[in-house]
């Protein structure tokens, strides 16, 4: 797993084989980043299915709880088979689109 840290947010970047690996590296590591936006970016090399990314949609939904924000990028998944507040998209330009989207949201109170 990759940590860049941006100026706006955190980007977490695969480099694992396989997702169960990400996935695990990704929590041991999230309890850390509970107070800044993340963005994470799955590799389309990994093999992902629905299911697999409906295991961060607790993890989405306490971010936004904190008033933080957080995005999947990967371009091998069909935005409308998930909930409408679970960000995912897929280039890393929409997912910073979403970060300012959300800010503004937050700041006028949604």
């Amino acid at each position: 797993m990759l940590t860049v840290k941006k100026e706006n947010y955190t980007l977490i970047s695969s480099d694992e084989n396989s997702f169960s690996e990400f996935y695990n590296s990704f929590l041991k590591s999230e309890k850390e980043q509970n107070k800044e936006h993340i963005i994470l970016q799955i590799s389309d090399d990994i093999n992902v299915n629905n299911k697999d990314f409906l295991l961060f949609l607790d993890i989405a939904t306490q971010k936004k709880e904190n008033g933080t924000s957080f995005v999947i990028v990967n371009t091998n998944v069909d935005v409308d088979d998930f909930p409408e507040n679970f960000n995912i998209v897929p280039t890393l330009q929409e997912a910073e689109d979403v970060l300012e989207m959300e800010a503004i949201e937050r700041e006028l109170g949604f």
